[in-house]
Order: C-alpha cells, then structure tokens, then sequence
C-alpha cells in the first residue's frame, strides 16, 4: 500500500503540483472585487493610476487612513502590467501564495532535507484558509508572503549561515511588511526563542557576530522607509490639517491603539481556537498526534523546533492578548507550524489512525457539498427567498452553484476511488477541486450581485447617458462598477452635511441629476412617490432619486441621522 508523497511516482508528484498551481490559478480574471475590503484597495489603486497621487490612498474625495498604501500600490503596479483590473487586483495575493509554497518547501529542505519538502508545500496547500487568503484581494496573502520571506532568511541566519545579508533580507522584509499590515514586524520576534535555544541547546549553532546587529537595523529601516520616508517628508512640512489627521491616524490610531483598545471585531480570548478547529483544516486534525511529537523534541530543545514552534506560540500570544480579534490575524502562523509538521507527515502518513481522519474527512466534505448542491437544486423558491433577501441574487445563480458543487462532489468521488490506497494525493485532488471549482465556477456566478455590478448595470439603464449621478452612503463597490463620472460627498462625512450638499448639487440642475442612497437613508426631503427602488445588493435596499424628487422648500434637520449601520 502506498501512504506517503514520497511512494508516488514521479510523474504523480508532478500531477499535484500541476493541480496547485491550477487551483491558485483558477478564476483569474473571471469575477470583480468583491466585499468585504477588495472594492476599497482596487477603488484605492485605481483613483492612483488615474491621478498619479500614489503616496496617500484616497477613499472617493476623502484620503483612506486605515491601511498604508504598499498593497495599493502592488494591485496598481499589477493593473499597468496587465491592463485589466479584473486580472490586477488578485494578481498581488497569487504571486504572494505561490513565494509562499516555495519558501515553505524551500526551507523544509535546508531544515530537514529533500524528502520534507513536498510535504511542507502540500501540508500548507490543502489547509483551508491558505488558499482561501490566496484567492482574495486582501493585504492578508501579502503580508503573509513578507513574513514568511522574513521568517526564511533568519531561520537561515540563525542556524544555518550567519550571513549579515540574509539577516539584513529577514529585517528588511519585516519592514516591508510592517508598513503593508501594522503587524509585519512579528518574525523578529524570533530572536526571543532564539536565546531560550542559545542557553539551553547542546546542538552545535553558528555564531554571529554583533556588529550584524547593523545589518538588522538597517534592513529594517529600509523596509518600513519605503513608504514612511516620503509620507513624512510630505506631511511634516504641509500646512494641510488633512494630511496630518492621515499621519496621526496612521502611525497611532491604526497601530497602538488599534491592538490596544480595540472598537471593532472585539471578541473573547478563545475566538483562535474556532479558527484553527475549522480554517486550518483538514491539518488540526492531525494536532492529537502533532503536539506530543513537538513537545518530545522541544524537550530536546531541538533548535528547529523551537525557533518555529516558539515564534508560531510567540504571534498567538500577541494577538490573542487585543482585545481585537479576527481569523486572519494568526495566519501568518500556518507557514510556520505546516514547516515544523512537514518532517513528521512521512511517519503519521503510515498509521493506520491518521489515514482514517484524513479520509473521515474527505468524506465529509464531499458528503456535505453534495448535499447542499441537491438542496439548492431541488428546494422551492420560497424555501431559499431568506437566502437570496437583500443579496440581489436569483434562481438562476442559485442553479449555478448547485450545478457546480454536484460537480465537485461528483469529481471528487472519481479521485477518491481511484486513489483509495493514496490518501496524500486523494487529499491535495480534492482540495484542488474545490478551489478549482469556487475560482471558475462558485465565485463568477456570484460575482454580479455580491460585487454590484448588477445593480449598477440597473442603474445606468435606468437614467439617461447624459444623465448626471451622484451618490449617498455608498459603498466602495458602487463607485468601482459605475460607468461614469460620480459625484459623491464624503464617505465618513455626518449625513446631514450630505445631504446638504446633495441638496444643492440636485438644485443645480434637478432635471438631469440623479441620486442614488441606500433606501433606509431617504431622509425627509424626497418626495417618496418618485422614489425609484432600483433593487438591493450586498444585504441592503437601494434607490434612485431624481432630482425633481426634493420637496420645494424642505431643509434637512440639523438634528437628523439615517438610521443605518455603517458597517
């Protein structure tokens, strides 16, 4: 009976990688950006490629203080190589998946040897939230590509050659990474289990020499230089109050007091133990048989071990502490903890125990995406309405997703029975399938409705071509999908000023203006009666207001607030 990676041919070993890289391939091109947070980078990259104002993201009229610009700049660079924003804008996350495997399958090797390196790769590919974060346009695939690059160079330094170079790459990557995602500086934190092993290991470990300390700080320096530098050369010498409201929301607000005092995704202090138990699948179920194994070795104080297992402790440690917490804070961990895992898989892959759960589990997701696809398929109208309410979704994208997951239940049947005695590569096939499946087939089905682009398309048939619109409590999605030019009035702006605006902008021409709101922020200065619903879309209703729809005479009170989330 063959188990393990190494008991396939050649030509089989060749066939998985081929099925990775098609499953991080695998809808390119296919969907528009979609929320939560891809509508706001791409409209962020694109308003730089159109103004050539680069160094400060803007929000519409509003400059974006909530991320530094670096993954901006990547989808923007991405878009002026390939000219088409559908493809540019996941461009920076694959790139950032695909440095990863091979940093993991690099490292694995100098660490443990040839053998560990397929082993590292696919343990990385076939958990769940790796290729997840790899097909979405978040910072997250790209912060984790800096650390995990930070994380390849001072492993090497540490404990395989003490170059300054290699240590002035970890710094600078950390740097790099620090101003993409404010937490980019945590692979230094494994100078902390670095000194545990110095004091206590009887392994033989090079010696360093202290004058790299330089080299580390200025790789460091370079790194978060790349954007800080400019920022502040600009801003410090600006009268602009705007330009130092971005800074101190940036250096402070986003930082220190975001880690700190947290106002939003607050949540309790096991929150991670949820993430690993269903995100990191199908490799948590290995945990019963992984930790006793590390315990052992960390025992020994094996200084691979440790350096990983420590740091990997180390960052759940540090976010596990804010009270802020979200499931891909400690995705940068899972690099880290598939490289510790990968020279054990070849010794677990022969029990019988572990054989088992990873089947279990093949099973039961091809049992349960087989289900749902029958119920979409088969279940009435009215049963799915509380599915498809205020997403603006129909029966024919329902039909396309059940077509789909009866399609990846059915593939993924052929390949288990084919490769009953290989549960490694029944394992990374089926998990290429899916992702295959949710990049060509799940995601471009939903891809109209979740990303506006259907109500847009309603909206400009709706109004003349020479009709002028403007826009009130949108959203980054509506903006992105609108075919012309778009008055707005702030994003963060109080409603009544808005509206005030909104107001005198509509006077100014009512035959020809358009406004389009969110229906629950009406306010009470539009005639209801030529009020047009023009559908909803990512759980809200819209509307469409003409201009001749503003009550003669009426003002907005100062007092008044649309009673929405603004989430």
């Amino acid at each position: 009976m063959r188990y393990s990676i190494r008991d396939t041919s050649q030509g089989q070993t060749w066939l998985l990688i081929l099925l990775v890289i098609s499953a991080l391939l695998a809808g390119l091109g296919l969907r528009e950006p979609m929320p939560a947070d891809e509508p706001r980078f791409v409209l962020a990259a694109k308003t730089m490629v159109e103004t050539g104002q680069w160094l400060f993201p803007h929000r519409g009229i509003e400059l974006y203080a909530e991320k530094p610009p670096t993954f901006m700049w990547l989808q923007a660079v991405s878009y002026l190589l390939v000219r088409s924003w559908d493809v540019a804008f996941l461009l920076p996350s694959l790139l950032a998946a695909l440095l990863t495997l091979w940093l993991t399958g690099d490292l694995a090797k100098r660490l443990w040897g040839h053998r560990t390196a397929d082993y590292a790769v696919m343990g990385l590919f076939v958990c769940i939230q790796f290729v997840l974060q790899a097909k979405r346009a978040q910072i997250d695939m790209v912060l984790v590509g800096m650390t995990t690059l930070s994380l390849w160079a001072l492993v090497r330094y540490l404990l395989d050659k003490p170059s300054p170079w290699l240590l002035m790459l970890g710094t600078f990557a950390a740097g790099l990474g620090t101003v993409t995602k404010g937490v980019g500086f945590l692979p230094l934190l494994i100078f902390l289990p670095w000194l545990w092993v110095r004091w206590k290991s009887p392994y033989a470990l090079p010696s360093h020499r202290g004058v790299h300390v330089l080299a580390g700080l200025a790789g460091f320096l370079l790194g978060v230089g790349v954007w800080l530098v400019p920022m502040l050369a600009t801003v410090l010498p600006s009268s602009d109050p705007a330009l130092h409201t971005y800074a101190r929301e940036m250096l402070f607000k986003q930082t220190g007091t975001r880690y700190a005092n947290a106002w939003h995704h607050v949540k309790p202090a096991w929150y991670y133990l949820q993430t690993m138990l269903t995100l990191w699948l199908p490799g948590v179920l290995l945990a019963p048989w992984l930790l006793p194994a590390w315990w052992r070795r960390l025992r020994r104080v094996d200084p691979r071990y440790a350096l990983l297992l420590g740091w990997a402790l180390l960052v759940l440690v540090f976010f596990s502490a804010s009270p802020g917490k979200r499931e891909v804070y400690i995705f940068p961990m899972l690099p880290a903890l598939a490289l510790a895992a990968s020279p054990l898989l070849a010794g677990l892959l022969r029990r019988r125990g572990v054989r088992a759960v990873l089947w279990s589990y093949l099973s039961v997701v091809v049992t349960l995406t087989g289900a749902l696809g029958l119920w979409l398929l088969t279940a009435s109208p009215e049963r799915l309405q509380g599915l498809l309410d205020g997403r603006g979704m129909d029966m024919s994208t329902v039909k396309q997703v059940s077509g789909w997951l009866l399609a990846f239940t059915v593939v993924s049947l052929v390949v288990m029975v084919a490769a009953r005695r290989r549960v490694v590569f029944a394992l990374v096939a089926v998990t290429a399938s899916l992702w295959i499946a949710y990049g060509v087939g799940f995601m471009p089905a939903l891809s109209p409705d979740s990303s506006a682009k259907a109500l847009m398309q309603r909206v400009e048939a709706t109004i003349d071509l020479d009709a002028e619109l403007a826009m009130l409590g949108w959203r980054e999605q509506h903006l992105l999908q609108a075919d012309r030019p778009v008055t707005e009035f702030g994003f963060k702006k109080p409603w009544v000023e808005q509206w005030q605006q909104a107001h005198a902008w509509l006077l100014q021409a009512p035959d020809r203006r358009w406004l389009f709101l969110r229906k629950e922020a009406i306010g009470p200065c539009l005639d209801p009666t030529q009020v047009i619903d023009i559908g909803a879309s990512n759980r809200r209703a819209w509307i469409l207001a003409p201009g001749t729809a503003w009550i003669p005479d009426c003002e907005v009170p100062a007092s008044w607030s649309a009673d929405v989330s603004e989430d």
